[in-house]
């Protein structure tokens, strides 16, 4: 006769490069697909915390599959530990607690702000160099222009005198006629 496993309750921390990129999702997703109560959230320390009840094989796959599928998806898991716990009354559900999702607010909007300030510090920088580089090419384009205006005054000049004896030379054949 096959011996049945008894559903228990395991604590799971996942640490690394594993929050700010989804993988609270890729678990919940995993721990539906594997029909296990449970839920995951977001540590102030950075990782990420699964409280869920299978029993010991299902959980060993469970750990194994979100290593797997966290590591496809972007994240740099160091480490997953996990702890026996005494019964806990989980949601049949597994999901996300969302009971940190003001901190995860807070401390996404403070990186994107950092981001902003970067990003325009660059772009402040980038302008100045373009400013610098522009007020260069405009003193010499107004240089250059100067000397083309006088050159043009002298071709005036030399207008306005062949118009002059032109003009003489249309007076003595006026004065002929």
């Amino acid at each position: 006769m096959t011996k049945i496993e008894k559903p228990k309750c395991h604590s799971i921390i996942v640490t690394g490069k594993v929050q700010d990129i989804g993988f609270r999702s890729i678990v919940e997703h995993i721990g539906r697909s594997f029909g296990m109560p449970g839920l995951v959230f977001n540590a102030k320390d950075g990782s990420v915390k699964i409280l869920c009840s299978g029993a010991d094989s299902v959980i060993e796959n469970f750990t194994h599959t979100i290593k797997i599928r966290g590591e496809e998806s972007g994240a740099d898991i160091v480490d997953i530990k996990e702890q026996l716990l005494p019964f806990i009354d989980l949601p049949d559900d597994f999901s996300k607690a969302s009971s940190d999702d003001e901190i995860d607010i807070g401390r996404k909007l403070d990186k994107a702000n950092l981001l902003l300030k970067t990003g325009f510090e660059n772009l402040n920088a980038d302008m100045n160099v373009g400013f610098t580089n522009l007020s260069g090419l405009l003193g010499t384009f107004i240089g250059e222009q100067r000397v083309h205006n006088t050159r043009l005054e002298v071709m005036v000049t030399g207008i306005n005198e062949h118009n002059t004896r032109l003009e003489a030379i249309l007076e003595k054949l006026v004065d002929k006629a």
